[in-house]
């Protein structure tokens, strides 16, 4: 996509704030101060990414996360500092990330940039990764650490494959627990946290600092994100 960074929030300091930081960066900018401007800007040309804050004065932001992802707009919205249940509730529906308020601009745009190639990624269906001296090749369900195969259970694969296939994106406890255990299941948190758990011991150069699966607390986990994935052959 090279439409504009939509920014979609009823602040004008903080609008202008994230214009400034990414136009210095290169992208273009359109703004929204409510609802009902947001939607009026899915037009062409269509966004690249929407900054969304959730705070309209018109609607609920959470309401206006399924229009954008009709059009294929990936969406970073802008919680409050400990809303974890809006966190939760806004990638459940769809969103691909989030950042808290007050934000530093440099993790923003880093967020952006990993956003936009994890959505060029998707289109080259991406399938294998690496993450340091780790290798996932999703297609044949191989995992390798410095060369050398390691076995995972089931459980542990099917896990690590769908925090993979989003590398960079947060899934929520209960997104993986549906992925991996099933909708009767998503209430078991501690299923996760184990499997978790195994997989940093596996996997990670120092389980206790994780650097490849990484919690986002009271949320989900989140896949280290690199440059180096490699889309399937077409």
């Amino acid at each position: 996509m090279t439409g504009p960074v939509l920014i979609v929030d009823d602040e004008m300091p903080i609008r202008r704030l994230l214009r400034v930081a990414l136009e210095r960066s290169g992208y273009a900018t359109v703004e929204a101060e409510c609802a009902k401007a947001a939607l009026a800007a899915l037009r062409t040309p269509l966004p690249q990414l929407v900054l969304l804050d959730l705070g309209l004065p018109d609607r609920d932001g959470l309401e206006l996360i399924g229009a954008f992802r009709e059009q294929g707009v990936p969406i970073i919205v802008l919680t409050a500092r400990d809303a974890s249940a809006e966190k939760v509730a806004a990638l459940d529906l769809g969103a691909d990330d989030y950042v808290t308020k007050p934000f530093d601009s440099e993790e923003l745009l880093a967020r952006i940039r990993s956003c936009l190639r994890r959505t060029d990624q998707t289109m080259g269906r991406l399938r294998k990764l690496t993450v340091g001296p780790v290798q996932v090749d999703l297609d044949a369900h191989a995992v390798s650490k410095a060369g050398i195969e390691v076995k995972l259970t089931p459980k542990e694969f099917t896990l690590l494959a769908a925090l993979a296939s989003h590398p960079g994106k947060v899934l929520t406890h209960t997104h993986l627990l549906r992925e991996v255990w099933g909708q009767a299941h998503t209430d078991h948190v501690e299923y996760l946290r184990v499997t978790v758990r195994s997989l940093r011991k596996k996997l990670e150069q120092d389980p206790s600092s994780p650097v490849l699966i990484q919690n986002e607390p009271g949320v989900g986990y989140r896949f280290h994100d690199l440059g180096g994935a490699v889309p399937a052959p077409t």
